[in-house]
């Protein structure tokens, strides 16, 4: 299926079904369907060499489960370190009609070059999770798609001015996947 999406598709290093296990196992639900078979398929990358993708892998700076530890706890401090004494509490600004839960069910598996992250709207019972994307002001949250191909068409599309917001323009339908020796150097550098 993914070749379809990203003519002349290079796969970077593929989640194999212990890793996605794994993943699921640490985070606690079972991974959406689409998102199963893009780890699967299409592997650790980019896409339109503006959009990373974490997948489960054996390799830190590009596993999911790390990274969304690491940006859940990285936008916690920073949303902290917003308010003062006495402040309210933070608020996002949320498109749509999606309930004030939603940043409690984030589950983050992806950044864009610019700084904003992709997250799951993790909801129990359900086979695919709606994706989001929080801007890099940490205050803008925009919907993404019902699931990652639908999320991957639009970042293709002119779509993507609702998803990445004003500027954005449609990115081209490639993916470059990164290898284990290319993840390795993502966790020393900006690669």
């Amino acid at each position: 299926m993914w070749d379809s999406v990203f003519p002349g598709l290079a796969p970077g290093l593929q989640s194999s079904e212990a890793d996605l296990a794994r993943a699921e196992s640490e985070l606690g639900f079972s991974l959406p369907g689409s998102y199963r078979s893009f780890a699967r398929e299409c592997g650790a990358g980019r896409i339109g060499g503006h959009v990373r993708l974490f997948t489960p892998v054996p390799v830190e700076a590009g596993d999911l489960v790390a990274r969304a530890h690491l940006i859940a706890h990285g936008i916690a401090l920073a949303i902290d370190g917003l308010k003062g004494e006495g402040d309210e509490p933070h608020r996002f600004t949320v498109e749509g009609d999606a309930d004030a839960d939603l940043m409690d069910r984030a589950c983050f598996f992806g950044e864009t070059a610019r700084g904003d992250f992709l997250f799951f709207d993790v909801t129990p019972g359900f086979p695919e999770y709606d994706i989001w994307v929080l801007s890099a002001d940490l205050e803008t949250v925009h919907f993404g798609g019902a699931d990652l191909p639908a999320f991957v068409r639009g970042l293709q599309g002119l779509e993507v001015l609702h998803i990445l917001g004003e500027g954005a323009g449609p990115l081209p339908a490639t993916f470059e996947g990164d290898d284990a020796d290319a993840l390795e150097r993502l966790g020393t550098t900006d690669a």
